[in-house]
């Protein structure tokens, strides 16, 4: 049986800077927001310092998810914590959708009972929490490509810049016009606009959790390469899923020539080798045993 990758850091360890710096930036003008959207009367501001509450509850979990994670195994969590940081990304999910229906409840209430809103003050605080938006996407940028947690990180400071626009909108149609409702109206823009983007979060998370085969992996592809190494008779047992973000594992059963499981060790080797370097998988379990020995595993998958 070979057995590699113990042991690995995971993806969005690698950028915990980058989360608490992000945090520090969303807490900030979410007070900002908060105070703004009580002067100025605005649901729009409030719904983005709500969004904004969530961002920071969420990157709290993202930031307990990568502590918990990097705990080490043991003989009862012989993978550790890492998939703490797919938990954290579904909670934040669940979060986003709790808050898109209560946006969506106030603003309805609001377009049938406008209340009176400060344009210029909403204007303002918006255009200040948009360009906070903007530096958050820039400093998560590369990490969300390498992990769900941070992916997740990152969709909601996107999400957050795209309500900082809609209530910049809002204000400046509130100031010109005198059109309250324009603040309950994109209330619900910001709603209806979360809502997809955290279903994609749910979506992956859960797609881990249920211990899918990994993204962009087939493993009828898989199977091909092994059954090309020499000695190689066939596969079977063949599972693929993922503990965390970028930490993908695979297990096998390959059936190899008699005279080559004197060279267990070579064998080992050169399949771990096809495994990582065209799969991107390091850690791998592979049972070697001799033509004829699936007869007696009894029940299996293939």
């Amino acid at each position: 049986m070979g057995d590699h990758g113990h042991g690995h850091q995971t993806a969005a360890a690698k950028h915990r800077g980058r989360l608490v710096l992000v945090l520090c930036l969303t807490v900030s003008v979410m007070v900002v927001q908060v105070i703004g959207g009580v002067s100025a009367g605005s649901l729009a501001l409030l719904a983005d310092a709500g969004h904004m509450a969530a961002d920071s509850f969420g990157i709290v979990l993202a930031l307990f998810a990568v502590w918990i994670a990097a705990r080490p195994s043991n003989s009862t969590r012989t993978f550790g914590f890492q998939r703490a940081e797919i938990l954290a990304a579904a909670a934040n999910a669940i979060l986003l959708f709790v808050l898109c229906g209560y946006i969506a409840y106030e603003a309805i209430n609001r377009l049938l009972d406008p209340h009176p809103v400060s344009g210029p003050i909403v204007l303002v605080v918006a255009a200040l929490g948009l360009a906070v938006n903007v530096v958050g996407l820039v400093v998560l940028q590369r990490a969300q490509g390498e992990s769900l947690n941070m992916r997740g990180a990152y969709l909601e400071v996107f999400s957050d810049m795209l309500s900082s626009v809609g209530v910049l909108v809002a204000g400046a149609i509130i100031w010109t016009t005198g059109w309250e409702r324009a603040d309950s109206v994109v209330s619900l823009a910001i709603a209806a606009f979360i809502v997809p983007r955290a279903w994609n979060l749910l979506n992956e998370a859960l797609h881990i959790l249920l211990e899918a085969v990994p993204r962009g992996m087939n493993l009828d592809e898989v199977r091909d390469h092994l059954l090309k190494q020499p000695g190689v008779l066939g596969v079977h047992d063949l599972h693929a899923w993922t503990i965390t973000s970028g930490v993908p594992v695979l297990s096998a059963h390959v059936v190899v020539e008699d005279e080559r499981l004197t060279d267990t060790g070579r064998i080992l080797d050169e399949l771990h080798e096809c495994l990582s370097g065209h799969f991107d998988v390091e850690h791998s379990t592979l049972q070697l045993e001799p033509a004829g020995h699936d007869a007696h595993e009894g029940a299996r998958h293939t």
